[in-house]
């Protein structure tokens, strides 16, 4: 599934209020980290993540391997602010993107 420009910008309008619920730091993507962003994304779509300035790894692909990983989708990378979402299953949506044209 891709975004569109309109359905990013939804997103990141609904992660302004978001703080990060993860930080990544000196050891930066393990397996354990991969499993909680797969829990966190499980349990609320949207999910705002940080990476520390300890951090070697460059933050852009930090979160191109959470979003491969998990199947999600980048929704924004700005600074060492990642913003991920992954569509809920039908029993557990909660957010709902604007329609495609």
């Amino acid at each position: 599934m891709s975004l569109t420009s309109k359905q990013r910008a939804y997103l990141k309008s609904l992660a302004m209020t978001l703080s990060p619920v993860q930080y990544f730091g000196k050891a930066s993507l393990t397996e354990e980290n991969l499993r909680n962003v797969e829990e966190v994304l499980a349990a609320r779509e949207l999910a705002k993540f940080g990476v520390l300035k300890n951090c070697d790894d460059d933050p852009r692909e930090i979160a191109e391997a959470m979003a491969q990983h998990t199947g999600a989708e980048v929704v924004q990378v700005i600074g060492k602010k990642i913003i991920l979402y992954r569509e809920g299953k039908d029993d557990k949506k909660k957010i709902e993107l604007p329609r495609r044209r």
